[in-house]
């Protein structure tokens, strides 16, 4: 699942609504030690340009 995450995001990462959808719909499937690894990721991958969002969702789900 967590490859499959990467795929769909890297596809989506053109526009930020997109992004942030598909984000936010991995975080609640994935298992905890996979939201671990895509967080880093995607900070790796897209922190340059979505840090705001990639915040924003992983501060959303350590709330929960």
């Amino acid at each position: 699942m967590f490859e499959y995450t990467q795929q769909i995001l890297l596809k989506v990462s053109f526009d930020k609504v997109l992004f942030r959808k598909e984000l936010k719909k991995a975080v609640k499937w994935l298992k905890s030690d996979e939201r671990r690894m895509l967080m880093v990721w995607c900070i790796a991958t897209f922190g340059h340009r979505y840090s705001d969002i990639i915040s924003e969702v992983f501060r959303q789900v350590s709330r929960s």
